[in-house]
Formats: C-alpha cells, sequence, structure tokens
C-alpha cells in the first residue's frame, strides 16, 4: 500500500496550499487532491452539508485507492472528521485554526483570527481556543466573501483589499501581534496582509504542520512511499480548472471532474 496515493480534499482551490507543503515534504508520494469548487465555500453551510459533501469527497478518494486522506480544509474538519474517522478504517488529517502558537506566543495578550462562519461556530475551535486561549482576547472575524473571490480568480483584486481592511480594522484596533489563518484558501493572501499589517504582526497558517503530521503517521503505519520514479500527481476540480493552474503554478496535471 506504500505506493498508493495521498488523498487531498477541500471545499476549493485553497487546500493547494495544503498540497503544496505536503508535495515539498514527501516528493516521493504519489498525490490525489479534489477541489470540490461547485459547492464553495462549506464556511456558511449547516454541519449536516458539510458532513455530507465530505462523505462524497471521502468516498471519491477511496474509490481511488488512497491510502491516507487530508481534510485540507478547517470547515470540513472541524465539522466532519470525528465522522469520518469513526466511519471509516483508514487514517485522516485534519487541520484547525493554530490558535495555541498564537495564544503562547502573544506578546499584546491579543491575537486576531481570521476564519469561516463554519469554523468559528465549531465546537472543535471552541475547544481548542477555551483550552489555550483562557485570558487572552482573540479578535474572531469572519471571512465573508473572501473564498468566492479566491475561487473566481480575483485573489489580487481591489475588492479583496476592501474586505480584508475591513476585516483587519478591530484586530488592530486591539493591538494584535498575532494573526491566524484559519481557511486554506488564506493562505493566498499573505503577499497582501503583509503589505497592510504592522511589522510587528505575525502571520500563522497550518500548512506545515499538516504536512509533517501527514508524513508521521504515514512513517507510523510504514505507508512511507520510498520510491524514487517520479511520482503521479493528479488535481481534479468541479469547476474553474485555470484558477487552480494558477495558483499551483501549472506544473502538475489538472483536469476537470464532473462530481
Amino acid at each position: 500500500m506504500s505506493n498508493y496515493p495521498i488523498g487531498i480534499f477541500d471545499s476549493g482551490v485553497g487546500g493547494t496550499s495544503i498540497f503544496k507543503e505536503i508535495h515539498a515534504l514527501l516528493p516521493n508520494e504519489n498525490i490525489i487532491y479534489l477541489a470540490d469548487s461547485r459547492n464553495a465555500p462549506y464556511g456558511n453551510k449547516t454541519q449536516e452539508e458539510i458532513k455530507n459533501l465530505s462523505i462524497k469527497n471521502t468516498e471519491y478518494l477511496l474509490n481511488k485507492g488512497c491510502k491516507i486522506i487530508v481534510v485540507a480544509c478547517n470547515t470540513a474538519t472541524t465539522n466532519a472528521i470525528t465522522y469520518l474517522r469513526e466511519s471509516y478504517e483508514m487514517p485522516f488529517i485534519g487541520i484547525e485554526p493554530a490558535i495555541k502558537p498564537a495564544a503562547l506566543n502573544t506578546k499584546t495578550n491579543a491575537v486576531g483570527i481570521l476564519a469561516t462562519k463554519g469554523t468559528l461556530s465549531s465546537q472543535l475551535f471552541h475547544k481548542t481556543s477555551d483550552l489555550y486561549a483562557n485570558g487572552i482576547k482573540v479578535v474572531e472575524q469572519i471571512g465573508e466573501g473572501i473564498v468566492p473571490l479566491i475561487e473566481s480568480g480575483k485573489l489580487n483584486s481591489d475588492e479583496m483589499k476592501d474586505l480584508l481592511q475591513l476585516y483587519l480594522e478591530p484586530m488592530l484596533k486591539a493591538n494584535i501581534d498575532y494573526l491566524v489563518l484559519g481557511c486554506t484558501h488564506y493562505p493566498y493572501l499573505i503577499p497582501m496582509l503583509e503589505t497592510m499589517l504592522p511589522e510587528g504582526v505575525k502571520i500563522i497558517d497550518s500548512g506545515l504542520a499538516v504536512a509533517k503530521q501527514t508524513k508521521a503517521v504515514l512513517q507510523s503505519q510504514d505507508l512511507l512511499n520510498l520510491n524514487e520514479a517520479t511520482p503521479s500527481v493528479k488535481l481534479h476540480s468541479n469547476s474553474n480548472v485555470e484558477v487552480l493552474n494558477t495558483l499551483v503554478g501549472g506544473n502538475f496535471e489538472t483536469t476537470f471532474l464532473d462530481f
């Protein structure tokens, strides 16, 4: 099974930020990436809708013979991964906002988190926040509208800049020194965010941590692919493949998938 692919799914193209970290850390691994852009964003859907979409994505990747599935979506992780782990006999890697390192390292006792409604309202997020951010001011901001802009290829648009200015304002007033990105689409905003944030504000996302956890689980189950032949890397989208090509750099096989 070590030659079987790693499966990765997200509500759209944002999870390619996780895919890049995994591919860089595990260059021998075969990978199938699934972008459910037709149903993006997941953040404003009900928990039942998110669970059903996650099941659909999981079933597709299972049918492709994946040995492990990375849920490269904060909203799907916080709302559905417990069900997935209980329902399927295979390892699942999830992703949730990195509130822990921000809370442990803040000097101003104020951190900001930019995430979807589905993530910020989830029990898993509140459990993590209560555990590590007790006594720290956490400025939560729903990133309404960000995912649709990225999915439609408007990453660097004036509309995106206006949204970010609106969302950052209450965080900067609270004197945050850490900004946690709670959606896998959001790392693509880092270049723009760095021009808008004061020099002392650090940005945290979970991409590398997820890649390291994926490697650790594969190692523990003797599933690492040690074959140094050129791996098969396939990226699928059920919407605009051009946006997927733009974000991953055009160096991988990207195809439209009607599902």
